[in-house]
């Protein structure tokens, strides 16, 4: 006897879920939240191209690391100005209806006895999870930020990320990539630093360092010294002292196919002090190229003026002044061991980092000219 055809719904076997992951929409929202030891920053972005459009931004000086050098914990203060500012990220998310983020917390909470408890509040208070990245980390989404600065005619890379609480240098080298290909090998460094086995040219980290020293923790170790000069050139050299197992072709490096790319609030200050900017100008800004020279001849007018005149300087505000000599400090240690004529500033870090290697984890950029 023919078996029988099953009747109804039995008719056709179950059918089987396919194993392989849901196809990204290119058209998603992507967020990127970078809560430092001065300053929360956010922003909300679309991939376009190569590249990503942003749809919404958010920056606050909250102070988080104010206290943190004399007491090893965040204060009730800061963390309180920190979660009001968190409140209202999380209210810009939920108004674009974000579905891709990721939100990070460096320094303060890396060094902070509380950190762990500060972090349970703002899941409790605000509902965003933030996770503390480590030092690789950081200085990894601060390179691949700076990627479409890099220059097609550049061997060798130190990129630098001054920051309110650590300080990352990462020196690559590109020799062994064609040109036209430096700025996409830059790119590829968000799977890690270490590529040997990418089918790709491949951008070599020849070393790489965070010095637990930014703009704030700089300041507060050398706040007992009054005269504003002597203080400079302390920090300066004490800076300049923590640099001492980081130097990949310190001695050997021509200018000839080097470039530097600074990348934090210090290094667009000085740019926008450079071009003697009245109001200050991302565009104008972003990519500017400027010689070891020409910094030192802002750095040395920022001495002149003294801290009452770079309070009043448009280009700096009371805000950033009582910043800016550690940050410059910072760079001028830089520039006595690398001088260059090419320092590309970027007004870029960890948000576009951020948003980069989500992106480019989820296939949704295309493989294009950055």
């Amino acid at each position: 006897m023919a078996p029988k055809r099953p009747e109804a719904a039995g008719a056709f076997p179950i059918p089987v879920e396919s194993t392989a992951p849901d196809r990204p929409d290119p058209n998603a929202l992507y967020a990127a939240l970078d809560l430092g030891t001065n300053s929360c920053r956010m922003l909300i972005a679309q991939p376009k191209g190569s590249q990503f459009h942003v749809v919404d931004s958010f920056s606050k000086s909250v102070q988080l690391g104010q206290g943190l050098e004399r007491s090893g914990r965040l204060s009730r203060s800061s963390m309180a100005r920190t979660i009001a500012a968190l409140r209202v990220c999380r209210q810009k998310i939920d108004r674009h209806n974000v579905a891709r983020m990721r939100l990070i917390a460096t320094e303060a909470c890396r060094r902070a006895a509380n950190a762990r408890e500060f972090i349970r509040t703002v899941r409790r208070e605000t509902g965003l999870k933030l996770e503390i990245i480590q030092p690789e980390e950081e200085a990894r989404l601060a390179v691949i930020s700076c990627a479409p600065l890099v220059s097609t005619k550049t061997e060798q890379l130190l990129v630098v990320d001054i920051g309110g609480g650590s300080t990352e240098l990462v020196w690559i080298d590109l020799s062994s990539v064609a040109p036209r290909d430096r700025p996409r090998a830059i790119m590829r460094l968000h799977a890690g630093f270490h590529t040997a086995d990418s089918p790709f040219p491949t951008a070599k980290v020849v070393d790489w360092i965070s010095v637990p020293l930014g703009v704030a923790t700089l300041r507060d170790q050398f706040s007992d010294v009054e005269a504003d000069s002597a203080r400079y050139a302390l920090m300066s050299c004490f800076f300049e002292e923590h640099l001492a197992d980081f130097t990949p072709y310190q001695d050997e490096q021509a200018r000839e196919g080097f470039q530097i790319v600074g990348t934090s609030g210090t290094v667009t200050t000085v740019a926008a002090s450079h071009l003697g900017l009245k109001r200050y100008d991302r565009t104008k800004v972003d990519g500017l190229r400027m010689s070891s020279d020409q910094i030192e001849k802002v750095i040395q007018r920022y001495l002149s003026l003294g801290p009452g005149g770079r309070r009043r300087d448009p280009r700096i505000g009371p805000d950033r002044q009582a910043l800016i000599m550690s940050g410059s400090a910072i760079l001028q240690a830089l520039l006595r061991l690398w001088p260059t004529d090419r320092l590309s500033v970027a007004d870029r870090g960890l948000r576009e980092g951020l948003l980069y290697a989500q992106m480019s984890a989820d296939g949704v950029l295309e493989d294009g000219p950055l």
